[in-house]
């Protein structure tokens, strides 16, 4: 079991977050200097993180990872003013980061905060989608071509009973119905090497993560 108790907290919105940052860490052998936390949706993570920010007697570091879902910018404008509000940094840029979010206050007391929006900091979607990315060689993945082709077919005809917004959902959870012990958990997927951690977004999350907690 990993302590609640480090100085370095992550905050994601829910449990495949949690899984898939673990799995990641397992699987390049990342040291477990911090906490992941789950706040059950992205609304909790707000209503949560002006009180968070205060908790300098027992947190040093506090990182979150929300989705973008449909409004990238409202919701890196939504946490940009709970930053700005809180009065312990001035060096909050205009635009998130495409490398991600690493925000130093003003007094050494106060928390480092950090901040990554899924799937890649720059355009809408979430975990689902950055997921998709880690899939080896797309472009001559059979099963992903299929995968698709059949997305495509239900959604034409309108039978699709997922939202629109979801389509990444059914993308990823489709394609590893298909492998070998299907409906593998996308976490797992990862220490199973389905999936790799090769590409250019994997590898700036991991930088991300490494700088955010020293890992």
């Amino acid at each position: 079991m990993r302590k609640k108790d480090k100085e370095f907290q992550l905050l994601v919105e829910g449990k495949n977050d949690l899984h898939v940052i673990w799995n990641l860490a397992e699987r390049l052998n990342l040291n477990e200097t911090f906490d992941v936390v789950e706040k059950n949706s992205y609304n909790q993570i707000i209503a949560s993180l002006p009180t968070m920010l205060k908790s300098t007697n027992t947190l040093k570091r506090l990182g979150v990872i929300v989705d973008a879902d449909e409004n990238l910018k409202g919701h890196w404008d939504a946490i940009r003013n709970i930053l700005i509000e809180s009065g312990y940094y001035s060096s909050i840029p205009l635009d998130l980061p495409k490398e991600g979010l690493i925000c130093k206050p003003d007094d050494d007391e106060q928390l480092i905060f950090g901040l990554w929006i899924m799937p890649d900091n720059n355009l809408n979607g979430m975990l689902e989608d950055f997921i998709c990315y880690m899939i080896p060689e797309p472009e001559n993945d059979a099963l992903l071509a299929k995968t698709d082709k059949v997305l495509e077919e239900i959604e034409s005809e309108k039978i699709n009973n997922y939202k629109d917004a979801h389509h990444s959902k059914a993308r990823i959870h489709t394609w590893l119905a298909w492998q070998d012990e299907p409906g593998t958990a996308m976490g797992t997927a990862i220490t199973k090497h389905l999936l790799s951690t090769d590409g250019e977004l994997c590898n700036n999350f991991v930088s991300w993560l490494k700088k955010m907690f020293d890992c």
